[in-house]
């Protein structure tokens, strides 16, 4: 479903896209710093004196900086496509439990009906909590509808909980508590109840628990790519040895390449920057560029789903049918059990 919210400029081609998406804004800074030093060592190597090295020592150099480059960028893409599958499960775990749920109960007595939608409004509150706690966005179970900014402390509209938690809960986030796990708790309790009360089975129960089972190690496993970063020593020593190489290439290009060592200086930082770049985007891929994981629009687009399965419940208990299967009319506008589809008795 949540295709229709990804990228719809498309009018230029992706080589002429220098703002949306692109890491240009990034590290344009660094390139120009390398460009021009370049410029100074042309310029000295003219009218100064010779500063040429030889050639020769650029394909050493190089192989180190792709080896590194390579394994920073391949870890990085392992990390974005590991939350990306994550998520999934977690959403999978959701429509499974909303699914049961739903199934088993479209015929229950309106006051066990109440306490399944009550479930099904805590199942859609796991996934926005799951995508504010990777964002680091606390504090939605203290004041209904808000959170805290992690930038400035202040606490911020998201109104998508404003119906979602369950009334009077209080937050533990202070003492270490994430919020998703806390409402996992609502939900095992609902199995429990509707084992206990024979809602389900033995084994549908236990399948229920192995979903929310499945729902929480896959929380665990996104909230570890959040908290373990690439080790800082890595980092460190690719930005400098990126910044050797580009010291380098301007002394090692100037004897053959003269004025035109400049531009090719600049052509090759932007790449290997670019590169650099979009491996610290994709690091962490949970939060707000444009490059991250679209949690937003996925989290929206399932809550939409999870909605209209819970109205088309609504209707079938109202009615006393299945869902979504509508009974032929007879000529007086009433289905095969007598009963109006309009809602008229």
């Amino acid at each position: 479903m949540w295709r229709h919210h990804t990228d719809q400029n498309s009018r230029w081609p992706l080589a002429l896209r220098f703002i949306k998406g692109a890491i240009h804004a990034a590290i344009i800074l660094p390139v120009a710093l390398h460009a021009a030093f370049a410029v100074v060592i042309v310029a000295l190597d003219h009218n100064v004196q010779d500063l040429g090295l030889p050639a020769s020592i650029i394909p050493s150099l190089s192989i180190v900086v792709g080896l590194m480059l390579v394994f920073r960028n391949q870890t990085s893409y392992n990390r974005f496509w590991d939350g990306r599958n994550y998520l999934t499960v977690i959403i999978t775990s959701v429509r499974n439990l909303t699914r049961s749920f739903l199934a088993n109960s479209h015929r229950f007595p309106l006051s066990d009906r109440s306490e399944t939608e009550r479930i099904i409004r805590i199942l859609i509150a796991i996934l926005y909590a799951t995508k504010n706690h990777l964002r680091a966005e606390w504090g939605a179970e203290i004041i209904p509808g808000t959170a805290i900014s992690p930038s400035t402390g202040d606490a911020t509209l998201t109104p998508e909980y404003s119906d979602l938690l369950p009334r009077g809960l209080y937050g533990c986030d202070d003492r270490g508590l994430g919020l998703v796990l806390q409402l996992t708790f609502f939900v095992e309790q609902y199995i429990k109840k509707g084992f206990d009360q024979g809602w389900f089975h033995a084994p549908q129960a236990s399948q229920m628990q192995v979903q929310l089972n499945s729902l929480v190690d896959a929380y665990g496993r996104m909230e570890t790519i959040r908290l373990t970063p690439i080790p800082i020593a890595h980092l460190i020593h690719q930005k400098q040895v990126l910044a050797l190489f580009g010291g380098v290439l301007p002394f090692a290009l100037v004897d053959k390449m003269n004025y035109w060592a400049i531009p090719v200086v600049s052509l090759v930082m932007f790449t290997l920057y670019g590169i650099d770049g979009i491996g610290s985007q994709l690091e962490d891929p949970f939060g707000h560029d444009r490059n991250d994981i679209k949690m937003d629009f996925i989290v929206e687009d399932i809550r939409s789903e999870i909605s209209v399965l819970l109205e088309e419940w609504k209707r079938a208990g109202q009615v006393g049918h299945d869902m979504f299967v509508r009974k032929r009319q007879d000529s007086r506008g009433r289905d095969g059990g007598g009963h109006d589809i309009n809602g008229v008795h």
